[in-house]
């Protein structure tokens, strides 16, 4: 890994609180970050999300409620705070847009794009989406001038207004495509954005007159006009890092890793290289794109009404449990559906059947046979001790490994099912060695302390395995098996020595029973 890296989520629309979409591209970034942490150089990874305050949505909600915009963004920014902060996204900037070390910023960009020739002032007409803050083509809408992401009728509207050159930098931009393996992924929607460079680009509008929406950030060089909302949170990426030099951000771009929806695919694939092209600063490094998350078949949105609330879920079951079912049970970049009833059954099977009860028993044979002390070296292999025990420790040994090479590729679910075989074949160590049997037996002691320090030194291993998908449960069970930090990050067998001494089991995942079971 680079000594430097940069991860982004898009900076999340405040115009109403956080639903499960947002949770889900929060928690996914935030576990490649924990993964990238573990490397070296990984002290140095910034990880930026935020609240995106300004535009007519914003101030549209903010009138609903009878409140001043600003006030309303407070509001609906420290709900989003809150519940990310439940969530345990490790963000290390959560930036506002309406701050005024970002507005001054995006002011510089705007200043430097305009004298440089890339911005221009004219007369337009187009059809525009309100939730969606943009200029749509007849191409792009649906029937009936529907909007595509919104289903909703588009407006006609017809004003003069600021524009960015985007066909100047098309062929660019689309070169870098072409050339960079890996920019975008999933590759499906690397070749879904070489297409939108087929044809000649309209350059993009950048401002919005005062006389329409006030609530923005003043161009610096027309004090009648505001700066679209897309060009602002954009720059909120970069704005209130600690050195946002010419130089530091030359190094910081080309480390840039950004977690987006499929939905704003185009806005970070076309408009935003153009404007960094514009004011002279290098690409960022990929874009990592997901699904949409839908309930009942429908996408998960505000403006259709039909969220989930991440807060409401986190408090009946645990923000664990909710970060572990997005990660499991959908594949990243494909579109994934929920419901509270399927998270229920993986919490029962997976985590109160698997994780659950292994914890519980391996801790609680080692404290009633060994009064929780360790009694051997782990990694013993020894044919008495059934024939899973030599499966079982090559598993645990590889599984490292195994989980870097899967969320370097953004296979999150199927790191999980990795971390899961073990489970499955720890559960299966158990009964092939069967230690609560042998220790009926004094004599059989010493294999039954060989059979448990393999298990607990595999739990130690699972645990920090964990750490990137279910902060919150890793920590708990390497409290229990009495570990630093250190000791949870050695290879198998070289964590738990002989006298060392772990906790008794605490119930990790009650069992949740169905209504109407």
């Amino acid at each position: 890994m680079a000594d430097r890296i940069h991860i982004t989520t898009a900076i999340h629309y405040s115009n109403g609180p956080p639903h499960l979409g947002h949770a889900y591209e929060d928690i996914a970034a935030d576990a490649y970050a924990r993964h990238l942490r573990r490397k070296p150089g990984g002290s140095k990874l910034t990880f930026v999300t935020g609240t995106d305050e300004h535009g007519q949505k914003n101030r549209d909600a903010a009138a609903k409620e009878n409140l001043d915009p600003k006030a309303f963004a407070d509001k609906i920014s420290a709900i989003f705070r809150t519940a990310f902060d439940r969530l345990e996204i490790s963000y290390t900037n959560f930036v506002r847009t309406t701050d005024p070390a970002h507005e001054a910023f995006v002011q510089k960009m705007l200043a430097r794009t305009f004298e440089r020739g890339d911005i221009y002032f004219r007369d337009y007409e187009g059809l525009y989406c309100v939730g969606c803050e943009r200029f749509y083509t007849d191409k792009e809408l649906l029937p009936g001038n529907i909007c595509p992401e919104h289903n909703q009728p588009v407006e006609f509207l017809k004003e003069s207004n600021y524009f960015l050159k985007l066909e100047k930098y098309r062929a660019a931009i689309r070169a870098h495509l072409e050339s960079t393996p890996g920019f975008i992924r999933p590759e499906r929607y690397r070749n879904e954005a070489l297409r939108m460079f087929d044809e000649p680009l309209a350059d993009l509008c950048i401002s919005r007159p005062k006389a329409r929406l006030d609530w923005g950030i003043e161009l610096p060089f027309d004090d009648k006009f505001v700066t679209y909302v897309w060009y602002d949170a954009f720059w909120a990426y970069l704005s209130e890092l600690p050195d946002t030099s010419d130089a530091a951000l030359a190094e910081v771009l080309p480390a840039t890793e950004h977690f987006i929806g499929k939905d704003i695919l185009k806005t970070h694939a076309v408009y935003w290289p153009a404007m960094l092209m514009a004011v002279g600063l290098p690409l960022y490094r990929r874009l990592n794109v997901h699904g949409y998350l839908t309930t009942g078949g429908s996408r998960m949105s505000k403006s259709s009404g039909n969220v989930v609330d991440p807060m409401e879920l986190a408090e009946h079951l645990g923000p664990d449990v909710l970060r572990y079912f997005v990660l499991r049970e959908f594949g990243y970049g494909l579109d994934g559906d929920f419901s509270e009833a399927r998270v229920i059954e993986r919490y029962n099977a997976d985590l109160a059947n698997d994780l659950g009860n292994l914890t519980s028993r391996v801790l609680a044979m080692t404290a009633r046979y060994f009064n929780g002390e360790i009694q051997a070296q782990p990694g013993t292999h020894q044919s008495e001790h059934g024939p899973g025990v030599d499966y079982y420790c090559q598993q645990v040994r590889a599984l490292s490994d195994r989980i870097e090479q899967l969320i370097d590729a953004l296979e999150f679910n199927r790191a999980l099912e990795a971390i899961w075989q073990v489970l499955d074949a720890a559960n299966k160590y158990i009964v092939a060695a069967a230690p609560f049997t042998l220790a009926k037996d004094p004599a059989n002691l010493p294999r039954v302390g060989e059979i448990l320090v393999n298990l607990c030194e595999g739990l130690r291993v699972i645990a920090d395995s964990l750490e990137a998908f279910m902060p919150a449960t890793s920590r708990k069970i390497l409290d229990l098996l009495n570990v630093d930090q250190t000791t949870a990050h050695a290879p198998f067998g070289e964590g738990l020595k002989r006298g060392h001494r772990v906790k008794p089991p605490v119930p990790l995942f009650p069992r949740i029973e169905k209504p109407n079971a």
